[in-house]
């Protein structure tokens, strides 16, 4: 991380140029996935609620402006501040969030699908879609390789500061999964179906096996290396993103399976949504309620808002979508109120994420630079939240 001043020279000039963009890491992308996920969300819930949809439709086409806005703004962070863009490569707390890009571009790709039909068309919604799924997937499978990559080959890390952020590029693939069988339908039948299909369920593996082998060390920490530091905390909920969008995973690929695989594995699939949505939904449920003490007893302790707050958006809301999708594999109204609870959670947490960043934003104390404090955790660490 570069912080001391720098002499004048030709290559710092430019970076004088767009100071705001200065400090605009890859974590802002979580804004775009936790506005994205309100609309499709919504737009699945099992009862209708007058509005909803349009409502559903007008936010993610606030997540389409938003992800122009900082497609272009990170264009500008990597042209004219190059030195904090490496930093953020080669620093362990900031470059897991290379992950978010790719998500973002899924997100709102995957939302183009569900609800921005709506007022652009089928043909102008599927072939966005087409550009971000494929863009979001290619991001996210390097992300998947490339940030791992870095941290065993260059950045050092201590055995304390595992955290939940090491999923968001593990996440991705998962991302993917989930939003390619949207597009599964809108492609010729025969080879060219079943080729995406089974292209979403090899990434659901990449993802779920990465998953798993770091989700016990991250756990591990936890138990004993106490809680995280409170700027941290709200990360816990990261946790939730591969639980939830797996589970959506599966029940979209029962949902377009029929025709699309002999008829075999088509029932098989819809099998799995049930016997490995249901276990999954229960643990996610139980980490929700753990990453949720965790939050209590932060704020009680004085934890103030940071980018971090984002984490209580996109996870939950992939929580929603697989209750929905257990709803309508399973036909129990129990996961039809689960997933209205939860996206009533998901709309609060969004509201509350979005106005503080807001304010942040008019007040530029989001994108000022990294401020130490006594006794806090190491730049790395605090910039990223």
């Amino acid at each position: 991380m570069v912080t001391a001043a720098q002499p004048l020279s030709s290559a710092s000039v430019p970076a004088r140029r767009v100071p705001a963009v200065r400090h605009l890491g890859p974590n802002w992308y979580a804004c775009v996935m936790g506005t994205a996920i309100v609309g499709t969300a919504g737009a699945a819930l099992p009862r209708h609620v007058p509005g909803l949809r349009t409502a559903c439709t007008t936010v993610w086409a606030l997540s389409l402006v938003l992800l122009a806005a900082l497609l272009v703004a990170r264009s500008l962070h990597w042209v004219h501040h190059r030195d904090q863009a490496r930093a953020h490569l080669l620093d362990p707390a900031a470059a897991p969030f290379y992950g978010c890009l790719s998500m973002a571009l899924l997100a709102v790709g995957g939302g183009a699908v569900t609800v921005g039909r709506d007022w652009i068309g089928t043909s102008a919604a599927v072939a966005l879609d087409t550009v971000l799924f494929t863009a979001g997937t290619a991001v996210g499978l390097a992300a998947a390789v490339a940030v791992p990559y870095l941290m065993a080959v260059r950045h050092r890390i201590e055995p304390g500061q595992a955290s939940p952020v090491w999923l968001l590029p593990l996440v991705a693939p998962m991302v993917s999964a989930a939003v390619g069988p949207l597009l599964v339908p809108h492609l010729p039948p025969g080879q060219p179906r079943e080729t995406l299909l089974l292209a979403c369920v090899a990434m659901f593996g990449v993802s779920l096996l990465a998953t798993l082998v770091t989700l016990p060390v991250i756990f591990g920490r936890l138990l004993t290396g106490g809680p995280l530091p409170l700027a941290l905390t709200p990360s816990l909920f990261l946790v939730l993103g591969p639980l939830g969008q797996s589970t959506t995973a599966v029940g979209k690929f029962a949902d377009v399976a029929p025709g699309v695989v002999p008829g075999p594995y088509a029932e098989g699939f819809g099998v799995l949504a049930v016997l490995y949505g249901v276990p999954v939904m229960g643990f996610a449920l139980m980490w929700l309620c753990l990453a949720v003490a965790h939050v209590v007893r932060a704020r009680r302790e004085g934890m103030g808002f940071s980018m971090t707050w984002w984490s209580f958006t996109f996870p939950v809301g992939t929580c929603v979508t697989g209750a929905e999708a257990l709803a309508r594999h399973t036909g129990l109204a129990a996961y039809d109120a689960l997933a209205v609870v939860l996206y009533v959670v998901l709309v609060a947490a969004w509201a509350v994420a979005a106005v503080h960043t807001a304010r942040g934003l008019f007040s530029g104390a989001l994108l000022a630079g990294p401020r130490s404090a006594p006794g806090a955790p190491r730049p790395a660490t605090a910039r990223t939240t």
